[in-house]
């Protein structure tokens, strides 16, 4: 038996934002701050990333890896922090 990973995109940091948003890295669609956490415990998904957003777009619904958007956030657990 073989483990298959899940497919995934990677998160973009909207540019010029007031508070950090991120983007889904498949529609461009806000990914909800309640939709974005730590891939850990009972939300542990298949892939190699720490932080993880699915995208409550209608037509997309894609898991995207936050990790690299995250990097370019001055204070990242401040995003954790902000209510969406």
């Amino acid at each position: 038996m073989t483990k298959t990973q899940q497919q995934y995109y990677v998160a973009q940091l909207a540019e010029g934002s007031a508070v950090p948003t991120l983007l889904c890295g498949h529609c461009q669609s806000i990914l909800s701050r309640t939709r974005i956490f730590r891939n850990t415990g009972d939300q542990h998904q298949d892939i190699e990333c720490q932080t993880i957003g699915l995208c409550s777009a209608d037509d997309c619904g894609a898991v995207n890896c936050c990790d690299n958007a995250m990097s370019r956030i001055e204070n990242p657990e401040r995003l954790f922090e902000i209510a969406s």
